[in-house]
């Protein structure tokens, strides 16, 4: 990273790949791509703030590809509309991410990591110099109308949770990756194959894939902070192991139902010290890259080696998952998810459980309660009826 990652406007500034962050300084191949020398003095002079496009070169691709890690992160909100964006549409607020992310000295408002994104929760109108980092900080925890029930959900239901009904809505994203095939080849060469969006499903170098488009989110208790788990932490490979997870329970007074896109994966670990192992992917013949020699074994011992951790020689491959908050692709109003998406038997927030939610869940003491009021009062008003109409013909017939 550099000042000219994120403020150069040329779209020229380019690393080399194996570049440890430099440009190219002469014209350099690297597969069937040439990268060339940047023109400074044109990339010097082009430095403003920051654009989609910078955000974009890491935030879009990041993994790999088009809308690999961020469901609601790809090229689409290059130059969204408002039904996929409200705030960055072109036709609708045309924010740029700088808007909401702003900045002191350069530190970044809303980035996620083992500290929660917001310590507490201000708006804009309590306190013009909060960091815009939340939805409350324009809107507040009252943005409907008086009086009117969503309102009431704000405490303890996120605002994406309801304004972003799916995500990856125009590109897909990589939402299960397979290390596990990886490897096969066709005629003793690697090989690829295409999937129904275009993307590869398949890669000798990584794997199998699955994509998807407009993807439901999971509801997860969030307070903005997440578990990441490094390669020094033991871990449990009988079950599903959570690489990284959002920190938060309802009794929480600072966490939300936030959705998620939760990708699945076949991830390598050490059999006997259970952890997590790096292997080396990239590099020259004979220093044990995969991607030269497609051996496990060799890749993670030389991948081990470099960064200094145990392994014990042995290795395996266990289920993995890895959530990522949803905070963009924020939809119209009219799009907004209806209430019955969530408070139904089967509904969104299914796999939240601890509290009673109307429509979802029952209590048979408070059913037969209600049902019994329900009958009383039907049963009230025949009697009643009854009585005025015994009443009224008794009057008539002493008249």
């Amino acid at each position: 990273m550099d000042c000219l990652v994120c403020h150069e406007q040329t779209g020229t500034y380019k690393k080399f790949p194996s570049g440890a962050g430099h440009p190219a300084s002469t014209p350099k191949q690297f597969g069937k791509q040439t990268f060339y020398p940047p023109d400074w003095n044109k990339v010097a002079q082009s430095v403003a703030r920051p654009s989609r496009n910078n955000c974009g070169v890491c935030h879009f691709y990041g993994g790999g590809g088009d809308g690999v890690k961020h469901g609601d992160l790809d090229s689409s909100l290059i130059k969204p509309n408002k039904k996929l964006d409200v705030h960055m549409g072109l036709d609708g607020q045309n924010f740029t991410c700088t808007r909401c992310h702003s900045t002191r000295l350069h530190n970044i408002a809303g980035r996620v990591y083992s500290t929660p994104a917001a310590t507490h929760r201000k708006s804009l109108l309590e306190d013009d110099l909060s960091a815009k980092i939340m939805c409350e900080s324009c809107h507040s925890a009252t943005p409907h109308k008086q009086g009117t029930k969503p309102n009431d959900h704000t405490d303890k239901v996120a605002c994406q949770a309801c304004h972003i009904p799916t995500f990856a809505r125009v590109n897909p994203t990589k939402m299960v990756w397979d290390w596990t095939t990886a490897g096969q080849k066709k005629d003793g060469k690697p090989y690829t194959v295409k999937g129904p969006y275009g993307k590869n499903v398949y890669d000798t170098k990584k794997g199998t894939f699955v994509w998807e488009k407009n993807v439901v989110p999971e509801y997860h208790w969030y307070n903005g902070a997440m578990h990441i788990v490094s390669a020094e932490e033991t871990i449990d490979p009988s079950g599903t192991v959570r690489l990284t997870w959002p920190v938060g329970d309802r009794n929480m007074d600072n966490a939300r139902i936030f959705p998620f896109k939760v990708h699945q994966g076949k991830t390598p670990y050490d059999k006997i010290n259970n952890t997590l192992v790096i292997p080396k992917l990239f590099g020259a013949k004979g220093t044990g890259a995969y991607w030269q020699e497609y051996d496990w074994q060799k890749a993670i011992t030389a991948g081990m080696a470099y960064t200094g951790l145990p392994f014990s020689g042995e290795y395996g491959f266990l289920d993995s998952v890895y959530a990522f908050p949803i905070s963009h692709m924020v939809a119209p109003k009219t799009d907004s998810v209806p209430c019955g998406e969530c408070h139904a038997r089967k509904g969104r927030l299914a796999n939240l459980t601890g509290f009673y939610m109307p429509g979802r869940d029952r209590i048979t003491a408070l059913d037969m309660g209600g049902w019994t009021l329900v009958v009383a009062s039907i049963m009230g008003v025949i009697i009643h009826a009854l009585a005025r109409m015994f009443s009224f013909r008794l009057r008539n017939k002493e008249d």
